[in-house]
């Protein structure tokens, strides 16, 4: 299954990776936040989430590192880019 569906279905989580503060400004309905910075530290939160995981953020490069960071520790998630392009599927 491609990203685009996961999102469309709802399938797993969606999980923003921006500070907290700029998902109180705009956030996709749903999503859950973690700020990248606070990943590893919160990894067994994390891992209880619904899988896979579709990160994002502004632009898609704070959530790029978290995809890489998760995806070392065996967690199935995506890179969905920008918070922005994940709403749009998620309409």
């Amino acid at each position: 299954m491609d990203l685009e569906n996961i999102i469309r279905e709802n399938k797993g989580t969606i999980l923003d990776v921006r500070t907290e503060g700029e998902f109180i400004e705009g956030n996709v309905v749903g999503s859950l936040n973690i700020p990248v910075q606070d990943i590893m530290n919160r990894l067994d939160e994390v891992k209880q989430m619904e899988a896979p995981l579709v990160l994002c953020c502004a632009s898609g490069q704070r959530s790029g590192m978290a995809q890489q960071m998760l995806s070392a520790e065996g967690i199935e998630c995506y890179n969905g880019g920008g918070w922005m392009d994940v709403n749009f599927y998620k309409n």
